[in-house]
């Protein structure tokens, strides 16, 4: 007897293979927002350690979660020790803007399996989200669409983990006195140290930190006004100084 005939298993569609140009272009895309996404997350990674989780469930949430808004939303819930319901609650709230997310690219990639559409949608952020609806803002089917998304995802993804693990562990290590309050001021290095693009930039913020704390014993914070003035107008100098040394080379 002839065997029947069996079609060989379906191949995956040429437009979802690997496109490595593609891939290079999401990860250049990406890489802007590296370190900002990786400082967020040792902001996040000592918080939970500071709000009294052990490593382990520190851990724990950072891989499962993968959400560093819904983590902080939730933290001083867990810490108060509220209902397990209201920790969700609180949490899907906070993370409804991925259900806009998951719409928008839904149409992009609702022919893939199950399985790897919801890697991708654990592995989805803000910025990759946006980055890849701004390069391909039409839902035709096109090669190295798949490839983009990824180039933009993983990274950001090894991004957050790399520093949440970090601030995990230097959570841990630092003294529970100092509280919540190191995290704090975590999230305002992280933003200052992107700011300091230039000279001018970086003669403020030295001046301003040295004033700051020179002045940090006045009354009603006074030491801290008086570093803002401080190092605007030192940064403005600097700049006004700057500019007039390149003016002379010039000349």
């Amino acid at each position: 007897m002839n065997e029947p005939h069996r079609e060989p298993p379906p191949h995956p569609p040429v437009i979802d293979s690997h496109d490595e140009a593609a891939w290079r272009d999401g990860l250049k895309d990406g890489m802007p927002t590296l370190f900002g996404i990786g400082a967020w997350g040792l902001v996040v990674g000592v918080a939970m350690v500071k709000s009294g989780l052990t490593v382990a469930q520190a851990l724990g949430m950072t891989f499962l979660a993968f959400a560093g808004s819904a983590q902080l939303a939730a933290l001083p819930l867990i810490a108060s020790g509220a209902p397990v319901w209201v920790v969700f609650c609180t949490a899907i709230a906070v993370n409804l803007r991925f259900v806009i997310f998951s719409v928008l690219l839904a149409p992009h990639f609702q022919h893939l399996p199950l399985r790897q559409r919801f890697l991708l949608g654990y592995a989805s952020g803000d910025m990759t989200s946006a980055l890849f609806l701004q390069r391909y803002p039409s839902e035709e089917p096109q090669r190295g669409k798949l490839s983009y998304l990824k180039g933009l995802m993983y990274p950001n993804w090894a991004a957050w983990q790399i520093g949440s693990i970090a601030g995990i562990f230097a959570g841990s290590a630092v003294p529970a006195e100092w509280g919540l309050g190191f995290a704090g001021t975590l999230a305002i290095m992280c933003i200052l140290v992107p700011l300091i693009a230039n000279r001018p930039a970086l003669v403020g913020v030295l001046v301003a930190g040295t004033v700051a704390v020179w002045g940090h014993a006045l009354p009603y914070k006074l030491g801290l006004l008086a570093a803002v003035l401080v190092g605007m107008v030192s940064a403005m100098a600097a700049e006004e100084l700057s500019d007039k040394l390149k003016g002379k080379l010039r000349g």
